[in-house]
Order: C-alpha cells, then structure tokens, then sequence
C-alpha cells in the first residue's frame, strides 16, 4: 500500500464535512451577515440568537452557520430533518425542550430543508417557538413566503445566504490542499487555473466545488508519491468542456453581447447557441435571465408586450428549478425574443427623460397635480384645476402634466412593428383629441 493509499483509507468522512468550519471567522462568503459588526455575527457571539430562518441555494453555509452556532452557544443543540422526522419525533423532542426551559435552559433545534415539512408538521414548533421553549432555526433553498407557515414565519428572521463568488470558492479549494483535515501532507500538483476552473463550475455552491475536488484528487494521475491533476480529469468528472471563460473576465461580456446581439438581430440559431455556450461553461442562469428580462423591454417592448411576460417567467424557472433543467426554459425565452417584433422605444423613452430630469432636477410639479392634504396646500392653489379623467367621457383631458418648461415635450415615439403600431394609432388619436379640445383658460 502506497503513502496515498494509507491517508486516504483514513478518510472516513467526505473532504466538504472534514472541511466544515467551527468558528465564524472559518466560514468562506455571507460578509453581510457575518462580516465585523454585521447582525448575525453580533447575535452569536453575544449568544443572542432568537429563531431564524436561513434561506439560500444549496451550499452556500446554512447548515454550517448552524453547526457554528450550535459550537459557540450555551444552549443545548438538536437537529431535526425534515425528510425522516415527523410530528411523533417533534413532539417527544419539544416535551424535552420544554423542561429544560423549566429549569433556565436553552434549546436550539435545526430544522434542515425545513420547507419540506407540510403544515401540521411545521405547526407542531409553533406554540414552543411562541412560549420560547425552543429556538428555531430552519435552512430552506425555496422562498419561505411560499413554503413556510405564516404563523410560524412571523416569529422567525429571515437571512438571506448569496452564492460565494468564484474567488471565494477558489481560496476554499487552496485550502482543502494545503489544510490537514482536507489534502494537506500530500502531494497534490494542481494549478491556480484547475482550482478556479473548478470554482467556476460549482455556480456558488461550495459543498459541490469540494465534492469535485475529492473526486479529480482520487482520479488524478499517480506517480509514486505525488498525485497531478490536469483539465482532461478536471473535464471527465464534470462533464464539462473547459471553454475559454471567466464569469468576471472579458469573454464574459463578449458572450453575454453575442447573445443580446443575436437576439436583436431576430437570429434565434445564433442566440440559441450564445446560450449554450455561457451555461456550458458554468455561466449562472439567473444571470443570463436576468439579461433576457432586461432585452424584452430594451428591444422588443411594447411591440410585443407579453415578452416581458416570457422573460420574467424564464428567470423564476431558472429561479425554481437550477441547472441543468432551466436550460430549455432558457432557450424558449431566448428564441422568443428572438422572434418577437422589436422596438427599443422604451428605452430612448427614459433614456430622453431621464436626461431632462437630471438637468431640470428641480422644476417644480404643476399645481394642478399636486395634492392638497391640507387646509393651506388647497389655499396656496394646490389641486387647483385638477381633471379626474374617469369623470369625462373620453376618460382622457387636456389637462397638462409636465412642468412649463417641457410643455408639449415628446419622449414616447413608437414605431410600427408589432403591436406598437396599435399603441402609436392610439397615442395619435390622444393628442388630436387633446388638440381639439383645448382648456379653456
């Protein structure tokens, strides 16, 4: 048996729980909860934590902040799964909760995936969170307006965990290297760049970025003492093509240009194939469709209103169901655009308003759209000659709206393609009407 045969034989936990940090300051990303100063740091070193949910995509340190906590508290520390617990184990465990609170004690109990509890299940906390017999603290990867009680949500802070960014995956994996309870007293040949590559397939998930280290480590080439890990390994166990992509470098934006481009180019083959290139590569989904939802209104508009519709629905896909399924959701949303009419009235609209108002920031609103919530406003003229539209039969006035220095100032011009050719014959028609019957000073 070889030096690396013997160590890893000792192993008889996976590298991401060897790795599992103790301390706060161990703990890669979430600075804006457990940065110096920041809430959720303060509550645990001051063993002030009160029930809290913890709401993130997969490993991104729900269950590690747990476990810290569960370190650094007075308290007693229980863990519950909501896959293999129901409400006979809750109970027995609150009735133990609930004496130890008799005699001036803590408990804290960890509910994983708790949005996979159902309600009698999730009720079943409610009155020990309530009496304070407990303190509650649940990990969920779905939205807990959605999935959790409102009685029980109420009584519980929501903290909302962030994908680590690909530097903070690639120091984690340096580390699993060089530390003794991951790689460390071997002798592991892995570049920078194979240590970021990996970083940048995980999508934020740090638990998936040490899985893969694990298993290119077991499957990389052994030469007596020494074990190297190339791409072509790296390439294997992922399944995944290395492409020359950085999510923060330059062919990022190349990409992300050659797919709105293409998209507005009305070129669905091209754009379908910008897409696959950047979630290929490990692109986050929610990024690409949160590009999609912007195009809709930037290029398309109100040439084809339910773009946006198509957008916004693509992104809670992506949202709901992760990589790799979202990617046909992605590419029916890709090639929508695509195909849709386009107009970027939209954007020249703002774009021209937005120009006005930064250089006529303090242009004061017309009195006659103002409110006058009291006595003296309604005396200085405020309201004066306000028209309620709903009280006319053609539900439209010529009252004006702009300040008087952008009196008959135009910044919606729609053009014809799509359905905007209906939006620009009823604008047509509003300012005839407008100028047929002026009011009458």
């Amino acid at each position: 048996m070889t030096k690396h045969e013997s160590i890893w034989n000792n192993y008889s936990e996976p590298l991401a729980e060897r790795l599992r940090p103790t301390t706060i300051d161990e703990i890669v990303g979430q600075e804006h909860l457990l940065g110096e100063g920041k809430i959720l740091r303060n509550l645990i070193e001051n063993d002030r934590v009160s029930s809290m949910i913890f709401w993130g995509p997969p490993g991104v340190g729900k269950t590690t902040i747990a476990k810290v906590i569960a370190n650094m508290t007075k308290a007693d520390f229980i863990t519950f799964s909501a896959v293999t617990s129901g409400i006979k184990e809750i109970k027995a465990v609150m009735k133990e909760a609930e004496k130890n609170r008799l005699f001036g004690g803590k408990t804290i109990v960890f509910v994983d995936e708790i949005h996979r509890f159902n309600k009698a299940q999730q009720d079943a906390f409610l009155p020990y969170v309530e009496k304070g017999s407990i303190i509650l603290i649940g990990a969920t990867t779905e939205n807990p307006s959605f999935e959790i009680n409102n009685a029980l949500l109420s009584r519980c802070k929501v903290f909302v965990l962030n994908p680590l960014s690909v530097d903070s995956i690639a120091s984690l994996l340096k580390k699993a290297i060089s530390d003794e309870r991951g790689f460390g007293g071997q002798e592991i040949v892995i570049s920078d760049e194979i240590l970021r590559m990996i970083a940048n397939f995980s999508n934020g998930d740090a638990r998936g970025s040490l899985s893969t280290l694990e298993m290119v480590v077991l499957n990389g080439d052994r030469q007596d003492d020494t074990i190297t890990v190339s791409k072509e390994i790296v390439e294997q166990v992922t399944s995944k093509k290395s492409f020359l992509y950085d999510k923060k470098g330059e062919e990022h934006y190349n990409l992300i240009s050659a797919l709105h481009k293409s998209m507005r180019n009305s070129d669905p083959d091209a754009a379908v194939y910008w897409l696959a290139r950047m979630l290929e590569a490990g692109e986050d989904p929610l990024y690409i469709a949160r590009r999609v939802v912007r195009f809709s209104s930037e290029d398309v508009g109100l040439a084809d209103p339910k773009a946006l519709q198509v957008a916004i629905s693509a992104y809670q896909a992506c949202h709901f169901i992760g990589v790799p399924e979202c990617n046909v959701a992605l590419t029916e949303a890709v090639i929508y655009m695509a195909m849709s009419p386009k107009s970027n009235a939209m954007e020249v609209a703002y774009l021209s308003a937005a120009k006005d108002a930064k250089n006529m920031i303090d242009e004061p609103v017309p009195l006659n759209i103002r409110n006058a919530p009291t006595k003296l406003m309604s005396e200085l003229g405020y309201n004066d000659g306000y028209m309620y539209a709903h009280d006319y039969e053609e539900k439209i006035t010529a009252m004006q709206c702009l300040p008087d220095s952008l009196v008959d100032k135009e910044y919606f011009n729609p053009g014809t393609q799509g359905l905007e050719s209906k939006y620009k014959e009823r604008l047509e028609a509003i300012k005839k009407w407008k100028k047929d019957h002026p009011i009458k000073k």
